[in-house]
C-alpha cells in the first residue's frame, strides 16, 4: 500500500496525546493505546483525541522508562481496520512510514527507508530511519508497506536532517507480554532491575526489589499542579463548571467551545492574561452599520472589548495577573464565554457577517 492508502486505512488507530507539558502520538493495539513514556510526562492521566474519540481523559496504566513505553487505557470502539504487530524485523533499505501529529498537525504520514535496522544506542537497539519525524511524532507507529507496526517512533537527533529512531517491535512485544501476564494495572518498570512493580507496592519512590530511585513513581505521585496565576485561572474555569483538564492546552493556555464560538485564554510571560473569542469575519456589505454597532456595544460592555484583526471580529478580556481575582475573573470569563456566542449570532444574522470555520485540530 502507498502512504496515503495506509493513512486512510489505519487512521482510526492513530491517537493524539496531550499533557500540560506537550503533545505526542499513540496507536491502538488490541485494547490498549501504545505510546512513549516521555509523551505521558510521568502523569497518571492524559488527554487523548482521535477520529472516533472526542477530546477525553484516559489513564496511563503502564509506564516503562527503560524502553520508553507507556500503555494507556480507554474504553474505545475497536477500529474497523486494527493495526497488527509485524512478525519479522525490518532490514536495511526497507520502506517505512511514520504516522503522527508533528507540531500538532494531525495525521501526518511521511515515507522513507530504514537506514540502519539495528543501531545500538546505550544498551538498546533502535531502527534508524530517514522518514521525517518531528516533535509530536513521538509514540506514533512506524509501519512497513503492508501496514504492520515495525516500531514505535521514539526520538530524533536535533539539528540533523531526517535522522530519526524507532524502538523495534520486538521490544514492544516483550513489554506487552510481560504486562498482560501480570493482569493488573498501574505498573511501573524499574529501569535498573527491569522488574515490573505495582505502584501500590512502591514506598518513598524506591524500587522494592533493588532499591533504585524511581523517578516515574515520584512524578506519578506528584501529578500536575498549577501554581500562581495559572492556578487561579484554573480555579476560575473550574468554578464555571468547565473541565479544566480537557480545556488545558498547555501550562499557560486553555480553550473553551461554546455554541458557535471558541474562547482561547492565554497567560503570557509578561504577566498579561488575554481571553480571546474569534467571532465572525466582516461582511462584504453593511460594514459601516456593523462597525457602528460594535462601537456602541464597546461603550456599554464591562470587562470585555470588541476589536478587529485581519478581517475577523474578536471579543476579548485583558487583565494583568496582579489584578486578577477569582470573583472578578469569574464574572469576566463567564461573560466572555456567554457573550461570544450571543454576539457571533447577532453579527451573522443581523449584519451578514461571515461564519468562521472552526478548526477541529488541537
Amino acid at each position: 500500500m502507498n502512504t496515503q492508502t495506509l493513512l486512510e486505512t489505519y487512521i482510526e488507530n492513530i491517537i493524539q496525546i496531550m499533557t500540560p507539558y506537550g503533545s505526542g502520538t499513540g496507536f491502538i493495539i488490541d485494547d490498549l493505546i501504545i505510546t512513549n513514556s516521555h509523551v505521558c510526562s510521568g502523569l497518571k492521566e492524559v488527554v487523548i483525541k482521535a477520529e472516533h474519540i472526542p477530546r477525553s481523559i484516559a489513564r496511563v496504566i503502564y509506564d516503562d522508562p527503560y524502553y520508553d513505553l507507556a500503555f494507556i487505557k480507554y474504553d474505545f470502539k475497536k477500529p474497523k481496520n486494527p493495526l497488527k504487530l509485524a512478525q519479522e524485523n525490518v532490514e536495511n533499505g526497507d520502506t517505512t512510514i511514520a504516522i503522527g501529529h508533528p507540531y500538532g498537525l494531525n495525521y501526518t504520514a511521511t515515507e522513507g527507508i530504514v537506514s540502519r535496522a539495528a543501531r545500538l544506542m546505550g544498551d538498546l537497539e533502535y531502527i534508524q530511519i530517514d522518514a521525517a519525524i518531528n516533535p509530536g511524532n513521538s509514540g506514533g507507529p512506524l509501519l512497513n508497506d503492508k501496514g504492520e507496526v515495525t516500531g514505535v517512533n521514539t526520538f530524533i537527533i536535533q539539528n540533523a536532517n531526517n535522522l530519526g529512531f524507532a524502538l523495534p517491535v520486538h521490544y514492544l512485544k516483550d513489554a506487552l507480554l510481560a504486562f498482560k501476564k501480570l493482569a493488573v494495572e498501574n505498573i511501573i518498570k524499574c529501569p535498573s532491575c527491569k522488574n515490573l512493580i505495582q505502584e501500590k507496592d512502591i514506598k518513598n519512590d524506591y524500587c522494592p526489589k533493588c532499591g533504585a530511585e524511581l523517578e516515574i513513581a515520584r512524578l506519578r505521585r506528584k501529578g500536575y499542579t498549577p501554581i500562581g496565576p495559572t492556578k487561579l485561572i484554573e480555579d476560575i474555569l473550574g468554578s464555571l463548571g468547565i473541565n479544566v483538564t480537557l480545556a488545558r492546552r498547555s501550562q499557560s493556555s486553555w480553550r473553551v467551545d461554546e455554541g458557535t464560538s471558541r474562547i482561547n485564554i492565554n497567560y503570557y510571560e509578561n504577566g498579561i492574561i488575554i481571553g480571546d473569542a474569534k467571532l465572525c469575519g466582516i461582511p462584504k456589505n453593511n460594514i459601516e452599520k456593523m462597525y457602528d454597532f460594535l462601537l456602541d456595544e464597546n461603550n456599554k460592555l464591562s470587562y470585555l472589548q470588541f476589536s478587529i484583526n485581519e478581517n475577523s471580529v474578536y471579543l476579548s478580556y485583558l487583565v494583568i495577573d496582579s489584578s486578577l481575582t477569582k470573583e472578578e475573573g469569574k464574572i469576566a470569563i463567564n461573560k466572555l464565554i456567554k457573550d461570544a456566542n450571543k454576539y457571533d449570532n447577532i453579527l451573522i444574522n443581523k449584519y451578514g457577517a461571515l461564519r468562521q470555520k472552526k478548526d477541529t485540530d488541537d
